[in-house]
């Protein structure tokens, strides 16, 4: 009976200790504290949740400024620092809550901007209780020694390369999104370092592009007629070629969410065979490049004539195309046109 009971106090102790600790923790000593602008913080939010219009707004700023209030008194009273730094932990915090607050929105409260102007907010705000002396109730603007000044401009410029390192991050990324074929010649390795390499790397885009040429031009060309297959290769003077056309219509479908889609453009180079002819289907890239020259990506074709059975049963010839399953890259100017060759 007694162990029972023993148990039972053991219990009820255990948990009025647990009330305790949590009652200190939950409850602010003093009406001015930091848990009393956490509280406003959320007591803000919930109301604005019920709110519309520009009050809804109103009470969302407050909240977000009773929110960095909160957090800036709680982490300063016992500070962190960052190792190797006077920066408390704290100023991190409160930084990225102020970098939130001002650089957010509702759709993405975290934006590339936040991010960019994380590190110098933080330093800022390390930096201007050095320009302050006294207490709450009084206190008056001072200037720092001249020690604390250096270590106050060496945390500021370097916080502040840091996000210029981090806006080159996110540039560099957005580079690569609207002209992905960059990355394949111009620049390579990290997202933040840039490398040149010698050897090229196939550009995605520039291979789609003669990947969905190919059967445009098949189906233009197969079983037609050979004197017209012969017009459609080698056009008259003056009239643009059909394959450049064509090329227009693929880059245009299939590269239209790409900046880079007017850096690409389509030629062919017909040359004559001794049963027929090779149509190499070129993508020429036309933006920046380690070679001076660029560079370009070609598929070859071959057509040739063979005899076949009209509807009437007559024998016609008509064309036979075959083209390669890969396309080959190219650093340096495409061979010039048979025009352009005996002009020069």
């Amino acid at each position: 009976m007694n162990t029972l009971l023993k148990d039972v106090f053991g219990v009820f102790k255990f948990a009025e200790g647990l009330y305790a600790g949590i009652r200190k923790v939950l409850v602010p000593p003093k009406a001015y504290s930091w848990q009393t602008f956490i509280y406003l913080s959320v007591f803000s939010w919930v109301v604005s949740f019920f709110a519309i219009g520009y009050i809804k707004d109103i009470i969302a700023f407050f909240g977000w400024l009773f929110l960095i209030a909160g957090t800036a008194w709680y982490t300063t009273e016992d500070p962190l620092r960052v190792p190797g730094t006077f920066m408390p932990v704290g100023a991190v915090i409160t930084g990225f809550l102020v970098s939130v607050f001002a650089f957010g929105n509702q759709q993405d409260v975290v934006t590339p901007r936040t991010i960019v102007f994380w590190p110098t907010i933080s330093a800022l705000i390390t930096a201007i209780p050095e320009f302050i002396e006294g207490n709450d109730t009084d206190a008056k603007a001072r200037i720092p020694k001249p020690q604390d000044r250096q270590r106050i401009i060496i945390l500021v410029a370097s916080s502040m390369l840091l996000s210029c390192w981090i806006q080159f991050h996110f540039v560099m990324n957005n580079w690569f999104e609207q002209y992905p074929s960059l990355q394949a010649d111009t620049f390579k390795g990290s997202t933040v370092l840039v490398t040149t390499e010698k050897r090229l790397k196939i550009p995605r885009n520039g291979a789609i592009i003669l990947e969905k040429l190919q059967p445009l031009v098949i189906q233009e060309i197969a079983k037609r007629p050979w004197s017209e297959v012969e017009k459609w290769l080698i056009p008259k003077k003056d009239v643009e070629p059909r394959v450049v056309t064509l090329g227009r219509e693929v880059i245009q479908k299939n590269l239209g969410k790409y900046e880079e889609k007017e850096l690409w453009r389509v030629e062919p180079r017909v040359a004559n065979t001794k049963s027929g002819y090779i149509l190499n289907l070129l993508s020429i890239w036309m933006g920046p490049s380690s070679n001076p020259r660029g560079y370009y990506l070609k598929k070859s074709c071959r057509i040739e004539p063979v005899a076949a059975t009209s509807n009437s049963d007559n024998k016609i010839t008509v064309a036979e195309i075959e083209c390669d399953r890969g396309s080959k890259l190219f650093a340096g100017s495409p061979p010039p046109q048979a025009g352009e060759e005996q002009g020069r």
